[in-house]
């Protein structure tokens, strides 16, 4: 599938973090231009799990135990699948208000991570909640497959935070990695930003090296039009970026998945939860 053909996607379930994923989702679907589609994946590791009592009981009891425990577990398969159908009407009613014409939605079965590596193909980007329901009451807590899907996806992964606002501006966490470098390019090529002023942060030595990499990349985005901003800082690259966003009122970052300095051992490390977590705006992965 060409990237023209391919969509938005964005994960929909019970926490409060939906309605957030579905005017992001919507919002990068009309930047983008690209279709829109709500999954809802009704993934069965989270059912609770029923004790074998078979061997405890007699036979008559236990015959009537397991058909009743076979009635229950159809009838409770048959009211999560219509709940996840009133959950995405609810979905795709909230991103035709926000200006999508005709929203696609999907109820799959199975594991999350399972079924967006499946449809990988078929993502131009993904977009999900910084929590899931089973952490829905820790307001920073990140979601139990977050962390999985960052590191089995190849696709740009948009993680909410709070409520929608649409970007005014944006930072690039910039390290002069193969990976940066092509986070660098699509945001040059990308209508997703087109017209919102980048900021380029390089978290390093205050070196002349440092500022020619700096330089080279925001002669590129320059030249594709956008207002650049660029600065070094020392220090932690967790702390470094948070206190950036808060100074310069960022309202999305942009980092690489993976790289090889260090922004590769805060996503790959502890400190991929910590950024999550305490982040206050939203995060565009690349890989």
């Amino acid at each position: 599938m060409s990237e023209s053909e391919a969509k938005v996607v964005a994960c929909i379930d019970g926490s409060g973090a939906a309605v957030a994923v579905c005017d992001y989702a919507a919002w990068a679907s009309q930047r983008l231009q690209a279709p829109l589609e709500l999954l809802h994946v009704l993934d069965h590791s989270q059912s609770p799990a029923h004790a074998d009592l078979s061997g405890n009981i007699g036979l008559g009891s236990r015959e009537h135990l397991l058909v009743e425990l076979a009635e229950l577990d159809e009838k409770r398969g048959r009211l999560l699948r219509e709940q996840g159908k009133t959950m995405l009407e609810a979905a795709a009613q909230r991103v035709r208000a926000d200006g999508v014409e005709a929203p696609l939605t999907r109820q799959r079965h199975g594991e999350l991570v399972d079924t967006l590596r499946e449809l990988e193909s078929d993502i131009r980007l993904l977009v999900m909640g910084r929590q899931g329901e089973v952490s829905d009451s820790l307001a920073r807590h990140v979601g139990s497959h977050l962390e999985s899907v960052i590191r089995t996806l190849h696709r740009p992964i948009l993680v909410t935070t709070g409520e929608f606002t649409a970007p005014r501006n944006l930072l690039l966490a910039y390290d002069n990695s193969p990976s940066t470098r092509k986070g660098l390019e699509m945001l040059a090529d990308s209508p997703l930003f087109a017209g919102l002023p980048i900021h380029l942060l390089m978290v390093s030595g205050d070196s002349e090296e440092a500022w020619a990499s700096l330089g080279a990349a925001q002669q590129r985005l320059q030249q594709a039009g956008f207002s650049v901003t660029t600065a070094v800082r020392t220090g932690e690259v967790e702390a470094a970026l948070l206190a950036y966003q808060r100074e310069e009122s960022i309202d999305l970052i942009v980092m690489g998945a993976y790289g090889h300095s260090r922004i590769r051992q805060f996503l790959v490390g502890s400190t991929t939860t910590g950024m999550l977590r305490n982040t206050q705006c939203p995060l565009l992965l690349l890989r």
